[in-house]
């Protein structure tokens, strides 16, 4: 941890900063992944609003 000390004996920490890396791009087989989670979830969303709509 970097420490300072200024003239008044008060010291600042600073955090360590992480190293950057840059995102790669998802594969094909993640897309998929991704679209397949998408879809659930909006049956999942679109059935509670109805079982919502439903019962009131």
């Amino acid at each position: 941890m970097y420490t300072t000390t200024n003239e008044e004996g008060i010291l600042n920490n600073y955090a360590n900063e992480p190293k950057l890396y840059y995102a790669e791009y998802p594969t094909k087989q993640q897309q998929n992944s991704y679209a397949f989670q998408g879809a659930v979830a909006v049956l999942f969303i679109t059935s509670i609003v109805l079982i919502a709509l439903g019962v009131s």
